[in-house]
């Protein structure tokens, strides 16, 4: 940039403007330069996910339902548990049966997850190998 001191009023004119091209060229060199690393320098652990498949239930006469309520109450084949202590004592009571039947938990779906997890500790401790979660299909209801 050239500044003229003296004052001749002739040709030679101070331009005072700030030309802008070569700071666009440089901001979109690094931003090529980033949308190029960023994938590179965000590592993940390689994992294989699990597919999720929508299989229907096969109810069999010697799987058991564990249905807990909204209030936390549950119910063992619609019969109502007092405590968790009487459903682990069933729940080592047919654990012990070959073949093993499947515990299928029935939450509601206002259900605290603490008294769904209580029956699930329930089921490990009482040592039942298989437990399932029975579930609404999604019918594309916006709720």
């Amino acid at each position: 940039m050239a500044i003229n001191i003296g004052s001749s009023g002739g040709e030679d004119e101070v331009i005072a403007a700030i030309n802008t091209t070569p700071l666009v060229d440089v901001m979109l060199v690094l931003l090529i330069i980033f949308l190029i690393t960023i994938p590179v320098a965000i590592q993940t652990v390689p994992v294989q996910l699990p597919k999720a498949n929508n299989v229907a239930t096969q109810t069999k006469p010697e799987n058991i339902v564990v249905a807990v309520d909204h209030d936390g109450t549950v119910y063992w084949n619609s019969q109502k548990m007092a405590d968790n202590a009487e459903l682990l004592a069933k729940i080592k009571e047919v654990a012990v049966k070959q073949p093993q039947p499947e515990i299928h938990v029935r939450g509601d779906k206002d259900a605290r997850f603490e008294f769904i997890g209580k029956v699930i500790v329930d089921c490990q401790r009482g040592g039942i190998e298989k437990v399932a979660f029975i579930t609404e299909p999604d019918r594309g209801s916006a709720e």
